[in-house]
């Protein structure tokens, strides 16, 4: 990958491609559609994109602790920690995946916490079935289990993830 990596705040043009990089790997997040997305937006803390050769492959999308989200990933975090940041999704484009691109969102979204006073970053990912590339993404960047809960009425299990910073 030879081309300049530029991390940036996403803007209303980029939801297009946000939309699309989700449906491309859907069966690892939840759908969303244009709608959706304006809507999941509108209640982010952080919503920043990756760009290579004016071309967004990446994104990630946070909420903070106190957020009017309803979700219940969102909701298993906020009745266990007073501050937070919830990592609702990071999706990365499968042509430049291995490129170390979720690592470079996950380290602005570790310094956006850290100027912001914010304590841990939380997320979670599958283990029924299992996500075993996000297993051990997480882990390389500091995560640990701190519980886990079933989804879809027995079908998907979660484990729930913290970062403590500082």
């Amino acid at each position: 990958m030879t081309a300049e990596l530029l991390i940036r705040d996403a803007v209303d043009a980029d939801i297009a491609a946000i939309v699309a990089l989700n449906t491309s790997e859907v069966r690892h997040t939840s759908p969303m559609d244009e709608y959706r997305a304006r809507q999941l937006a509108s209640l982010s803390a952080y919503l920043r994109v990756a760009e290579l050769d004016g071309r967004v492959v990446a994104f990630l999308l946070a909420m903070r602790a106190g957020a009017d989200y309803r979700n219940d990933n969102f909701g298993w975090f906020a009745a266990r920690f007073p501050d937070f940041l919830y990592v609702d999704r990071i999706v990365v484009d499968a042509s430049v995946q291995g490129h170390r691109l979720g690592s470079a969102l996950y380290g602005d979204l570790f310094a956006f916490a850290s100027e912001a006073g914010i304590p841990r970053i939380t997320c979670e990912f599958n283990v029924v079935p299992p996500n075993e590339p996000s297993r051990l993404f997480h882990a390389r960047h500091g995560f640990v289990e701190a519980g886990r809960q079933w989804l879809d009425d027995g079908r998907k299990q979660v484990s729930m993830q913290v970062a403590e910073r500082g």
